[in-house]
């Protein structure tokens, strides 16, 4: 670290850990990291702790606990910039899949003693709570975002993160369309590049892990799905995985499960 470094903090709500442990993978990065940066808050690697305040500040996970929805706010007066990384902090994550449902149903499905549960009725992303400065997407987020975004900071200048639909990721690497070829529903049309088209080059689909794409085509997509023979309900649950709650998911969810804007409002609550 070197005398008046940024000071770093990583922290988390409602996730698995997978995108602050990218970081960890930077491997032959990480001593030129802590060499700029002075990570002072880092439960995952560390056990420096500290309130802030903070230059940057990295959130994984959703908001999903009413302490949590507390604490973002403490977090966010103590941040110069705030950033969200991954599914969860940016969309919700799997977890919002509960928005849809009933909350004290799933609790006692899953919990032997569900009052012992505290949760809130929504998962939601950090940025239902405060402003958020910058989002790195993904489930994980990719590693070259992260490292990207880390050097971009440290120098003061916009990271360079692109916004290409993952079929365009496709095509760079020779990836013959899933969809084209073999009829398989894929989301990369809509959904933001970074994960290097991992699920296509092994013959499936895109699940959307990385989140809707900036002006994403949702209506020409969905209406192709449906055109090919998919019902409603299989159309929505294409769409019902880690970034569900993100816009324009999240309508096109409704939209084809017929929920009304009325049931969508109680949704949030």
């Amino acid at each position: 670290m070197t005398r008046g470094a940024p000071t770093v903090g990583v922290v988390k709500f409602a996730s698995c850990d997978g995108c602050q442990l990218s970081l960890l993978d930077l491997e032959d990065h990480l001593l030129e990291i802590t060499g700029t940066f002075d990570i002072v808050e880092f439960a995952e690697a560390t056990s420096r702790r500290s309130p802030g305040p903070y230059d940057v500040l990295l959130v994984e996970g959703s908001v999903s606990t009413e302490e949590q929805a507390a604490e973002i706010l403490e977090l966010r007066a103590q941040a110069r910039t705030l950033v969200t990384i991954g599914a969860c902090a940016t969309a919700g994550g799997i977890q919002a899949l509960r928005n849809w449902a009933d909350h004290d149903e799933y609790r006692r499905a899953v919990y032997a003693h569900p009052e012992y549960v505290a949760s809130l009725a929504t998962s939601t992303p950090v940025s239902s709570h405060v402003r958020v400065d910058a989002e790195l997407h993904g489930c994980p987020i990719d590693r070259g975002e992260l490292l990207e975004l880390l050097s971009a900071l440290a120098v003061g200048r916009r990271p360079q993160i692109r916004e290409d639909a993952v079929c365009l990721a496709c095509k760079r690497r020779g990836v013959v369309c899933v969809t084209v070829a073999r009829g398989i529903p894929c989301l990369g049309p809509v959904t933001n590049a970074g994960c290097g088209a991992i699920c296509p080059a092994m013959d499936r689909g895109c699940y959307g892990c990385f989140g809707p794409r900036p002006e994403a085509n949702m209506p020409s997509l969905t209406g192709s799905f449906l055109a090919s023979g998919g019902t409603r309900a299989d159309v929505a649950r294409l769409f019902e995985g880690f970034t569900a709650y993100a816009e324009p998911f999240r309508t096109t969810v409704s939209d084809l499960r017929g929920r009304g804007p009325e049931e969508d409002a109680d949704a949030q609550q």
